[in-house]
């Protein structure tokens, strides 16, 4: 899994923004540049907004399960930490042993449709949830040490590889957090906690604009 693997345009002509809709950090864009560090300490924090994201609750081992599967063209995720691409180029994100978020590029409703015809009225939900988060993607060599400062995992490339994605906090607000690149992550908070989490990532950046001291 790629960092450019994502392809979601928020100018796209079917997206919120084209609607006129505001994303959870648009205020914050000014910010965010201007706390951009440069060369090798170098650190940048970006709002990704109107990424579609569907939830689903289903027991992959079940008949709907199977059928959501077939849905996605892809197994559906079986253990902590694993991000699966489905056959339409989503990314099936494992939350618990019976709950997933698809990460899309392309607007949800039609696939949320697709999915719950899939379910053929047995146990198991498929929502949008694609205002219930917004993503921050946070890059460059001081990422993982920005991230450090308020995440409890060990961020460490032996223990988080590209490509894994993790239920977790960082800087005290409950996110997932996803290895997109080797110097990139994805930080998906809830949309209420954009303003908190965007200022407190601006302020662990900081120290990274000032020269080292030999």
């Amino acid at each position: 899994m790629v960092e450019s693997a994502l392809t979601w345009s928020p100018e796209a002509p079917t997206s919120p923004a084209a609607r006129g809709a505001v994303s959870p950090a648009a205020h914050l864009a000014d910010r965010f540049a201007a706390a951009e560090v440069a060369g090798p300490r170098g650190v940048r924090l970006r709002e990704i907004p109107f990424v579609p994201m569907i939830g689903i609750r289903v027991a992959p081992a079940s008949g709907s399960g199977a059928r959501i599967a077939a849905r996605l063209a892809a197994s559906l995720p079986t253990s902590c930490g694993s991000v699966i691409e489905s056959g339409g180029g989503e990314h099936i994100v494992w939350l618990s042993p019976d709950e997933f978020l698809i990460v899309a590029d392309r607007p949800a409703a039609g696939l949320v449709a697709e999915l719950v015809d899939a379910l053929d009225a047995e146990p198991g939900s498929v929502s949008d949830l694609s205002a219930n988060r917004t993503t921050f993607e946070l890059a460059g060599p001081s990422a993982r040490a920005v991230l450090e400062k308020g995440c409890p995992l060990d961020l460490h490339p032996r223990s988080f590889q590209t490509g894994a994605a993790f239920v977790t906090n960082v800087g005290a607000v409950p996110v997932i957090l996803w290895k997109t690149g080797p110097e990139t992550y994805r930080v998906l908070p809830r949309s209420s906690f954009a303003d908190f989490l965007g200022r407190w990532l601006i302020d662990a950046m900081a120290e990274f604009a000032a020269p080292e001291v030999p």
